[in-house]
């Protein structure tokens, strides 16, 4: 596999390995959000949130589309397929189950 085979994984993984883009996803799975909205729990800059919502998308991981004059985040409902058909490779991923990973997120964003 070349690098240019492997960018969208990497792009993928590199983006789910920061915890306030997490967060993020995790507040996506209940519904679309204003970016606004979105970067209202967070203690940095709307700039902040917009870097890490820019990562999000690069990634495929969600979508962003202007309504009027307001920016909208979504999850994007396939974005974890090429991470889960990766895992699988090696036998010990199941089946991605979303409520079970908002849960894991839940928790580990309320224990941390």
């Amino acid at each position: 596999m070349t690098s240019a085979d492997t960018a969208p994984l990497d792009a993928i993984f590199a983006a789910l390995a920061d915890p306030t883009r997490r967060a993020i996803l995790t507040m996506l799975l209940e519904d679309d959000m204003a970016v606004t909205d979105v970067a209202e729990p967070f203690a940095m800059s709307l700039a902040a949130v917009s870097k890490h919502l820019a990562i999000l998308a690069d990634a495929g991981l969600i979508e962003q589309e202007k309504r009027g004059r307001v920016k909208w985040c979504k999850l994007e409902p396939d974005a974890m397929r090429a991470a889960t058909v990766w895992m699988r490779g090696f036998g010990q991923v199941d089946p991605i189950d979303l409520d079970a990973f908002e849960q894991f997120l839940e928790t580990e964003f309320r224990d941390g």
